[in-house]
């Protein structure tokens, strides 16, 4: 269904790193994701849902930056803290 979080990363040189993705949230994990990317200088360009009646509600939380690529990991890790994504 294409339900999947999705990370891209790719070295821009002299400790930079470009960052794009989406991540799929429910409308609690919305906010506190939004404020966890953007503390870290992780611009959002697209917040939307892909279905009309799925139980939960989903919504797709699209991102992109381009800087230091610990700054970006750190807020990619924030973010993901905020949601309800199993960690091993």
């Amino acid at each position: 269904m294409g339900v999947a979080i999705a990370i891209n990363i790719q070295p821009t040189g002299g400790g930079k790193a470009a960052i794009t993705g989406d991540f799929v949230l429910t409308a609690d994990e919305v906010n506190p994701v939004i404020l966890a990317l953007r503390t870290h200088g992780i611009e959002v360009t697209a917040l939307h849902s892909h279905m009309l009646d799925e139980q939960p509600r989903l919504f797709f939380m699209h991102f992109w930056a381009n800087d230091d690529a610990v700054k970006l990991a750190e807020g990619l890790r924030a973010a993901l803290d905020k949601t309800a994504s199993t960690k091993s």
